[in-house]
């Protein structure tokens, strides 16, 4: 039956939908790139809870969304921005994702890499922002998953200059049991993290960043780039040391990059592989053969949809993740922590659910466009 769907201006817009979904089936591990997707978290939408509060979380929905991931071949980036990470899900909250995934991960057979960062802290100094680091990176190798050295909101505003992001990342890495993997979270993403690396120009932020890198490679198995600039992360990955990955974690121009070029490619990190996770697994094994084009024919029609998920005001896009996990019905709700269910208005979210059932996403359409139309109802949209 036919859906209308709210456009920004007001007016409703006739959609037919989709009446076969795309065919998507597990496979072997990749061979030519490591893929990781960050999930988000499953919120327990029974729980007495304010915007304030803890997070609520409903763990057997979110390690079933993780094992999903994991039967496609994708490693799980756990307790990420993705996961609401600063936006509903406190450290502490963190830290049990990060056991309850590890552990799972093992029974699985996944890859796991979680995030470390310093949210325990609402501010400080140097010394207990590294003591937050240290405390957070003991949590993850106890749970023995990789690390993922997160920015910091706390050194962002503590920092005098690019010398305090040195001595903190040295210390930490030296620390570091194993390569982890350093992310650099643009402002898009934050705002908070505005001039990390102690200059709010990208190339002096670049030089610093690589400083680090350059100073430990034995201690960084690689680096996650996410700054919507596909330009940039080319030279960056470019001016790497032998043998530390760039891993993308540009929504808007993945294809290009994990494809790559004459002088080299991308891994991926990349929130928007939690809708796309199937299809992006058969994209990566077409690739793995050696078929560029065929990867890029499968994953080229799918940044239409990142695009609209992480458009401005970026740090909401978890608010369209979280729907289409609803729709593709991987959860029997759409409730978020800390009410983030809201931070997109309803044209922007049906429009997320007419590009997701235009590439085939939804496993059963008929579910998915009964749930929209759920959802349009209660906002008043009777036609």
């Amino acid at each position: 039956m036919t859906l209308h769907l709210p456009a920004a201006d007001g007016t409703l817009r006739a959609y037919e939908p989709r009446t076969e979904p795309l065919a998507f089936s597990g496979g072997t591990p990749f061979t030519s790139r490591t893929v990781f997707s960050a999930a988000h978290v499953v919120a327990d939408p029974f729980a007495d809870t304010t915007p304030d509060s803890p997070a609520a979380v409903d763990w057997d929905a979110t390690l079933a969304f993780r094992r999903h991931l994991w039967s496609h071949g994708l490693g799980v980036a756990e307790a990420m921005d993705t996961a609401q990470r600063g936006m509903g899900l406190d450290w502490a909250g963190a830290a049990e994702l990060i056991r309850r995934s590890a552990a799972e991960a093992r029974a699985a057979g996944g890859r796991i890499a979680c995030g470390v960062g310093t949210d325990q802290l609402a501010a400080g100094g140097l010394a207990e922002i590294r003591a937050a680091y240290e405390e957070q990176l003991a949590v993850v190798e106890e749970a023995g998953a990789q690390a993922i050295v997160m920015a910091s909101r706390a050194l962002a505003a503590a920092a005098r200059g690019p010398e305090d992001y040195l001595e903190i990342y040295g210390h930490l890495l030296r620390q570091a049991a194993e390569p982890v993997i350093l992310h650099w979270l643009g402002p898009m993403f934050d705002p908070a993290l505005e001039g990390y690396w102690g200059s709010s120009d990208l190339d002096a932020a670049t030089g610093t960043f690589l400083e680090v890198v350059a100073a430990h490679p034995d201690k960084v198995d690689g680096v996650k780039i996410s700054l919507l600039d596909a330009g940039r992360e080319v030279d960056l990955r470019r001016r790497l040391p032998h043998g530390v990955r760039c891993y993308t974690g540009d929504d808007f121009n993945y294809p290009e990059l994990i494809a790559g070029d004459e002088q080299g490619f991308s891994h991926a990190l990349l929130g928007v592989f939690d809708p796309l996770g199937p299809l992006a697994a058969q994209a990566v094994r077409v690739l793995d053969t050696g078929d560029v084009p065929g990867f890029r024919a499968l994953l080229d029609p799918t940044v239409e949809l990142s695009r609209h998920l992480f458009q401005p005001p970026t740090r909401f896009y978890k608010t369209g993740v979280v729907l289409l996990a609803w729709l593709a019905g991987h959860q029997d709700h759409f409730a978020m922590v800390g009410g983030l269910q809201s931070a997109r208005s309803l044209p922007h979210l049906a429009r997320t659910y007419e590009l997701a059932d235009t590439l085939g996403l939804f496993p059963d359409p008929k579910l998915a466009e009964e749930r929209m139309r759920t959802l349009l109802s209660l906002y008043g949209v009777t036609r």
